[in-house]
């Protein structure tokens, strides 16, 4: 669809959604962001894969990337809260080495790789730069990322530990990490807010999340434009 055609189809589905929940998507998608990313390689416990999403979603992420080497990503309803609805789930699991074309992909769309580990010292958490468009991206807590993931990585960050354990917990270290940045994000003078495109095709998907049988009504408000 061209967009004056998505903006009339969004008009369309709106119609099916309620005044409230409207009222929702409108205050929500000011707060969503692209500018910061999540990349999950292969991650397996679903209680951490889960909470992940639900932070990126009470957070302002819109996007997640799923890399599935050897495991497969499950989500466990109880944890992610039906936060996965309102998610841009991307997975990358066809490929030879699904890891290289996820951060490729990312890369070439103009976002900064940065690996999230506590064996790397490029940067503290607080003094990660943000000005161009960034990708975190986090691993299994047992092996970490894979040294592909590091290799491609163009620079690491960590939270500084206090006690004598190394590490939190993927799902804990996720939170943390996006708290912070998209704090400091709100609080500075980049572009980190959706474009109009962005927006309407965001609220598209969510309305679509909505109402029941979306093919339905994307196949009235076709037929509707074509006179039959």
């Amino acid at each position: 669809m061209d967009e004056q055609l998505k903006k009339s189809y969004l008009e369309f589905l709106l119609q099916f959604v309620t005044p409230h929940k409207q009222d929702r998507f409108d205050d929500v998608i000011q707060s969503r962001t692209r500018h910061l990313t999540i990349v999950l390689e292969d991650i397996y416990q679903s209680h951490n894969a889960s909470a992940v999403l639900r932070s990126c979603d009470c957070f302002g992420i819109q996007d997640v990337h799923i890399i599935e080497n050897k495991n497969l990503y499950t989500i466990n309803p109880d944890v992610e809260l039906g936060s996965s609805k309102w998610l841009t789930l991307m997975k990358y699991h066809g490929a030879e080495d699904n890891t290289a074309s996820c951060l490729g992909a990312l890369r070439d769309r103009g976002y900064r790789i940065v690996a999230t580990s506590p064996h790397q010292n490029d940067y503290v958490l607080n003094e990660l730069p943000l000005e161009q468009k960034t990708a975190l991206l986090f691993g299994t807590e047992l092996r970490g990322l894979s040294p592909k993931a590091l290799e491609m990585a163009d620079c690491s960050v960590r939270i500084p530990m206090a006690g004598f354990t190394e590490s939190l917990n993927i799902s804990v270290s996720a939170a943390i990490c996006l708290y912070e940045l998209t704090q400091r994000l709100r609080r500075s003078a980049i572009e980190w807010q959706l474009s109009k495109s962005e927006k309407i095709d965001i609220l598209i998907q969510w309305a679509e999340r909505v109402v029941k049988q979306p093919s339905f009504f994307e196949k009235e408000f076709m037929s509707s434009r074509m006179g039959l």
